[in-house]
């Protein structure tokens, strides 16, 4: 087996049964591949649909929402391939998409883990890269950073002809190579939602595994569709954001978690001046300020648990 293709899902039924089609549509026939889907405890007939329309799906069900972290280690113990291709339920893959992934990783024996070009519905490119975080992106503005280095912090905005070492890639469409798995270990399951891969980046270039961006491989993703956009997910990315900091620069945390929480509250009174400015009437900024809001109240409660049906370690 080439290819053990893993899809988390819970309560994305339609979009599911769209990704499916586009894996058997868009794959080619030289490849071997096997897909996994990991029902994180639906109630929307997402199981039922898969199984009717895709009887030849491995389908495990888990009975609660176990998060994405927990749900795709429960499929990397049964993979059969020799890469296991993570992919979203709200990403539609592109005609020779996987096959670029994968032909690229059969050349480059160095590469742990390689990533696509995700794009909008409308054909426009997504970020689909990272870099690690550091405390110069978080005192001044990414998109500077990107302009005025990019060799440091590459861009979705610059066009690349061929492939280019990250620091990380974006999870919603990743091959992962079993050998270097096996080598670092899995995901790490104290992440629920959010920044599970860049731990797993991390992991593998501290082993000195290498990171690749792909520009040819082309996948459609409906950002934001699978987890939602409101006060909550961002809560979520924030404490994920926390435990990744706290792992991995213990001796800074409190630098990070400072700048962070002082950049909130100057967004919140930022809205909080739009919002009052007009009058309330702009949808949008009064949205932001609501969110802000919430995330200023997590904080000062000290950042509780988000998500206490999971299970296991908090």
């Amino acid at each position: 087996m080439d290819i053990s293709i893993i899809i988390i899902n819970w309560n994305t039924r339609d979009l599911l049964l769209s990704c499916l089609s586009s894996i058997y549509e868009n794959i080619s026939v030289t490849i071997g591949y096997e897909v996994i889907v990991v029902d994180n405890g639906s109630t929307d007939g997402s199981v039922d649909a898969v199984k009717k329309a895709y009887p030849q799906v491995i389908v495990i069900e888990n009975r609660k929402n176990l998060g994405f972290a927990a749900a795709n280690n429960i499929a990397l113990k049964k993979i059969t391939g020799r890469y296991a291709l993570l992919l979203n339920t709200d990403c539609i893959l592109t005609k020779g998409s996987v096959d670029e992934l994968f032909n690229f990783m059969e050349a480059h024996t160095d590469a742990g883990l390689c990533c696509g070009q995700l794009l909008n519905p409308d054909g426009s490119k997504q970020n689909s890269f990272a870099n690690f975080p550091c405390l110069l992106s978080y005192l001044s503005n990414e998109s500077l950073l990107k302009l005025v280095w990019p060799s440091r912090y590459p861009s979705k905005y610059r066009s690349y002809p061929a492939p280019i070492k990250v620091d990380s890639c974006i999870g919603a469409c990743m091959m992962i190579r079993k050998k270097a798995l096996d080598e670092i270990g899995a995901f790490d399951e104290d992440y629920f939602f959010f920044f599970e891969e860049t731990d797993l980046c991390y992991r593998m270039k501290e082993a000195g595994w290498n990171i690749y961006f792909v520009p040819s491989a082309r996948i459609y993703h409906m950002q934001g569709k699978s987890v939602g956009s409101g006060a909550l997910p961002r809560a979520m990315f924030y404490r994920s954001r926390y435990i990744f900091l706290k792992k991995h620069y213990p001796r800074k945390f409190i630098i990070y978690y400072i700048v962070i929480f002082f950049r909130l509250l100057l967004n919140g009174l930022i809205n909080l001046a739009g919002t009052i400015i007009s009058l309330g009437l702009n949808r949008s900024t009064k949205d932001r300020l609501v969110r802000c809001a919430y995330l200023i109240l997590w904080h000062i409660k000290g950042c509780p648990q988000l998500y206490p049906d999971k299970g296991g370690k908090e």
